[in-house]
């Protein structure tokens, strides 16, 4: 998952983004309301993290913008005043939560993952919180993963590559679509860091003596198999 932290306080802006980053998230950050806009021109995000009180850009007119040109990404609001106009305004063009400071970053963590789960889930159906493939078992909501019954403690980036695959099992996911959904902008185009993924993840989840559950598309990319 993708995160862009809008805050033009240096020491929040940076707190907010290591604390994402020990979270698993992939996490770019904007010291103001331009050059987020510029950040969500050239990147898609699952979620923004958007300071009301910015320079050049205020964070109503960065959203605004945002929903007009027609980019759904979820927005988490951040006020420093405990108002309700503020509050009204910002969920009413478009907003998906707000969050008054001073926050706890804790509080701040679950509704980021509150949100996305809620995206998660009118992209999987309601009623299918989790995914079964064979032996094994990937729970959305809980991000567990188990095989044969047995849990897996997966890395966060290894636990992002296997959900994608799976949110996208219909379909073959490119190495670019990999590279861009879980992993940052710093790697070289002919990095293996792809394929490094893709075999710890398999030695993580495949059981010896049967098929993989990750399918190789030589040419295309990498696919969760059906069963």
């Amino acid at each position: 998952m993708r995160l862009l932290v809008v805050e033009d306080s240096e020491i929040m802006r940076q707190s907010l983004v290591t604390g994402l980053q020990d979270a698993g998230y992939i996490v770019d950050s904007a010291a103001d309301g331009e050059e987020g806009l510029w950040y969500v021109s050239e990147q898609d995000y699952d979620l923004i993290v958007l300071d009301i009180m910015l320079p050049k850009l205020n964070g109503f007119e960065l959203l605004a913008r945002l929903r007009d040109a027609g980019h759904m990404e979820l927005v988490l609001l951040l006020t420093a005043r405990d108002d309700v106009s503020d509050r009204v305004k910002g969920l009413r063009q478009g907003a998906d939560d707000y969050l008054v400071k001073p926050f706890d970053f804790d509080e701040l963590l679950a509704r980021i993952e509150a949100l996305l789960r809620r995206r998660m889930g009118a992209q999987i159906g309601s009623e299918k919180k989790q995914l079964q493939v064979g032996d094994l078992m990937i729970n959305f909501q809980s991000k567990q993963v188990s095989v044969a019954e047995q849990l897996i403690d997966l890395p966060p980036r290894e636990y992002a590559l296997l959900e994608c695959l799976a949110l996208n099992r219909a379909q073959v996911v490119s190495r670019a679509e990999i590279e861009k959904i879980i992993y940052d902008d710093l790697i070289e185009p002919m990095s293996n860091v792809v394929d490094s993924a893709i075999s710890n993840l398999r030695k993580n989840i495949d059981q010896p003596g049967s098929p993989s559950f990750i399918i190789t598309r030589r040419g295309y990319g990498y696919q969760l198999r059906e069963a």
